[in-house]
């Protein structure tokens, strides 16, 4: 049985336009039991050990390795000049070389962090109370599509990309969750879903939701 398979990844829809302009474009899927808890003594100390990987040569040199390469090239795609807005694990990397270490925040937070300078891929977290159960994916925005739930939603530029489910936009493709679907101290299940960039093997996307699995499974 795959690590995959034991956490109950899904595959998530694509839009069959975005498909055709974006093929290998993929989003994964899977509902865990989290909220915002303090993070443990075992999260700290992986994040203190992914520190000391995190040096000024290694981070120079990451946007020639594969993963994050390909990162750089869909959001070149998608419009967006990765030397100003940054992919997510050069994000990460750069914020280490600040602040001299990768802080930790909460156990989700240090999830997500763990699985994205492991990996290289992004992963974010949704109230399940807010996913359809027919699960998420990627499509274009239409008109009249909105971000967010009713007494908060955002206007959401008409052609972005968005991850969302049958009932609703959650949040622009690499943009912020929208504020009343993000998880909160009420939280008692998540859903936690990671883009993969096109030429990002599968097993790597299944593996960043497994790591957070792994490290939410602690608490």
């Amino acid at each position: 049985m795959s690590r995959a398979t034991e956490v109950g990844v899904t595959p998530g829809f694509i839009e069959p336009a975005v498909v055709a302009e974006l093929p290998g474009l993929r989003l994964d899927w899977v509902t865990l039991g989290a909220g915002r808890r303090a993070s443990t003594p075992e999260a700290k100390q992986r994040l203190r050990r992914l520190s000391d990987r995190y040096r000024g040569a290694s981070v120079v040199a990451m946007r020639t390795q594969p993963i994050p390469h390909a990162y750089r090239a869909l959001f070149r795609q998608l419009g967006l000049d990765p030397d100003a807005r940054r992919i997510p694990s050069e994000a990460v990397a750069v914020e280490r070389l600040l602040h001299g270490a990768f802080r930790s925040r909460d156990l989700l937070d240090d999830a997500l962090l763990i699985a994205l300078a492991e990996t290289g891929v992004p992963v974010w977290a949704l109230d399940a109370e807010f996913v359809d159960p027919g699960g998420l994916g990627i499509r274009t925005a239409g008109a009249r599509d909105r971000m967010g739930a009713r007494d908060q939603a955002t206007a959401v530029p008409e052609g972005r990309l968005v991850v969302a489910d049958a009932r609703c936009v959650h949040a622009p493709l690499f943009g912020d969750v929208a504020r009343g679907h993000r998880v909160g101290p009420r939280t008692a299940r998540a859903v936690l879903f990671a883009v993969g960039a096109p030429g990002v093997p599968a097993i790597h996307i299944e593996e960043a939701l497994w790591q957070c699995a792994e490290v939410l499974s602690a608490q």
